[in-house]
């Protein structure tokens, strides 16, 4: 059994408030909110093809249908379908077959060994005797013989420490098991929150599309009309096309954060996954940031993993002294024959049939009382590696901290970012009305229009970064503390018809000019 390290004289000296965690933890399973084992209703259809299976033909990859998906049937169907999370299960009851296999050192060896079964015998013996005279002897013999031998080792300096390390590292996988589950539920949510921000992209790509066509539509007609120049109608042809570039990024990004999404789930080759809710603020963290510090440092497994790892280098320690430590077994032997026929060479019996048995029962001792000082180094170098990782425990506590800190000031500041981000909306939104009507007027030119249409595509864009990174902050703190004290929003009242205006103007679909011809065009 490893012994706990001293404590560095820094370590007495610390506040009597402060807590030293043990050095062997096991895991809490009620503190785990276990993973999901079954699909959710309504998502039967959706289990994650075969692992072995490979698509060999374009129709066996090609979509077929978009599912919109929930966050939390998105967390249900990595949960269950995700291949990362069944290999480090894999590797949880590995660890468990190896401590099944070290605790079978308590237990006896009992062995089964046959020689002859049965072994037949023939040829001849010659030899000449003293008169000069050649004899010889044919050898005729069938023979079947066995031994059955049992062994105990009574005493085994190897074994406790070896069982003990064993124990820990299947510990260890089932912490490691834990840590996969919670990284796998934030990267969904974060896989999920990015795929809202790339449909709202998508609307804001869509809606400046719009603006700018119904800017250049009033531009060829005030220029048709006499009362505008050819440099307004290029100015609102230059906005278009900037607009169409967004569109074109957002619905690459679209198309890249739904099979990103896919790949996650683990979803059947013919589905891609739909975000079902619009992007919108999941809710405000409560506890402090002091409050948050302290529950991470008892939730993290990372820290309980620090710990095994200096359990398992004191008791790899002890298993190296224990190679020049005496081994004593006691062992029992019984062994038989049954042969029939004719031997000369068997001096007992040359001819004839019959058995033989024997038995045996006694100690054996095994100690090796000098190896150079390998033991020696071997239980130092282990001790030294339960040094290190004391040194990595109090990195990771300090890393942990960073963290938490990290995400809980990134989380403030995207809180701030959406309020100035909506003001900014809403002031932008509201200048390109006035631009416009100013512009119909008469009393300023399509630069004005196209600059504030770019200024609120711009905030727009922002706003919406603002709210997925906020969200994924607060993901990332439940993730890192363990804490699920989040209130929700208030639920918008949303009217029923979509209003009418801008957004009414269809945004025809452009055909795809190869690179070669479009690069050739934009250099003319």
């Amino acid at each position: 059994m490893s012994s706990p390290l001293p404590l560095a004289p820094e370590a007495l000296r610390r506040d009597s408030t402060t807590k030293l965690r043990g050095y062997r933890p096991r895991l809490n399973p009620t503190l785990v909110t276990p993973a999901a084992t079954k699909l959710a209703p309504g998502l039967e259809n959706l289990p994650a093809p075969a692992s072995l299976a490979l698509p060999v033909k374009p129709e066996q990859v090609r979509i077929t249908e978009l599912r919109p998906l929930g966050l939390v049937e998105v967390e249900n169907l990595a949960e269950v379908n995700n291949p990362n999370l069944k290999a480090i299960a894999s590797q949880v009851d590995q660890a468990q077959s190896n401590l099944r296999a070290q605790i079978s050192q308590w237990y006896p060896n009992l062995n089964l060994e046959a020689n002859s079964l049965p072994v037949y015998n023939t040829g001849e013996q010659s030899n000449t005797v003293f008169n000069g005279v050649k004899q010889t002897q044919a050898i005729n013999r069938w023979n079947l013989g066995a031994a059955i031998t049992a062994q105990w080792s009574l005493i085994n300096p190897q074994r406790v420490p070896t069982i003990a390390a064993a124990r820990d590292q299947f510990e260890k996988a089932k912490f490691q098991y834990v840590i996969a589950l919670r990284d796998l539920r934030l990267q969904a949510a974060s896989s999920y929150f990015d795929l809202q921000q790339s449909d709202d992209q998508v609307r804001i790509g869509q809606e400046s599309v719009r603006a700018s066509l119904v800017s250049l539509r009033d531009s060829k007609a005030r220029f048709q009309a006499g009362v505008a120049t050819k440099l307004e109608v290029l100015e609102a042809e230059t906005q278009l096309s900037r607009d169409q570039q967004l569109l074109t990024n957002s619905l690459a990004a679209q198309a890249i954060a739904r099979r990103t999404l896919a790949a996650l789930l683990d979803l059947p080759q013919n589905v891609t996954p739909t975000a079902k809710d619009p992007a919108r603020v999941f809710g405000i963290w409560q506890p402090s940031l002091q409050e948050s510090i302290v529950a991470a440092y008892t939730f993290r497994e990372e820290l309980d993993q620090a710990l095994l790892d200096i359990s398992i280098a004191n008791s790899q320690a002890n298993a190296a002294l224990g190679a020049v430590q005496p081994f004593l077994n006691i062992f029992a032997a019984f062994s038989g024959s049954v042969f029939d026929g004719q031997d000369p060479q068997v001096l007992n019996d040359p001819a004839g049939d019959g058995t033989e048995y024997n038995t045996a029962i006694g100690l054996n001792l095994s100690w090796r009382l000098f190896d150079g000082g390998a033991a020696a180094a071997q239980s130092r170098q282990n001790k030294q590696l339960a040094q290190e990782n004391t040194f990595r425990f109090a990195q990771r506590r300090d890393g942990i901290r960073q963290e938490v800190e990290t995400s809980f000031y990134e989380l403030e500041k995207n809180n701030r970012n959406i309020v100035t981000t909506s003001r900014e909306v809403i002031s932008a939104r509201e200048s390109l009305r006035l631009a416009r009507l100013r512009f119909q007027a008469g009393v300023t030119t399509q630069r004005e229009v196209v600059d504030n249409q770019r200024d609120l595509t711009q905030a727009e864009v922002r706003y919406s970064g603002s709210i997925t990174d906020y969200n994924k902050r607060l993901a990332e703190l439940r993730r890192r503390t363990g804490l699920d004290q989040v209130a929700g929003c208030t639920p918008q009242s949303l009217p029923a018809v979509k209003p009418a205006g801008a957004s009414d103007v269809p945004v025809e679909p452009t055909p795809l000019i190869p690179a070669c011809q479009a690069a050739a065009q934009g250099a003319v």
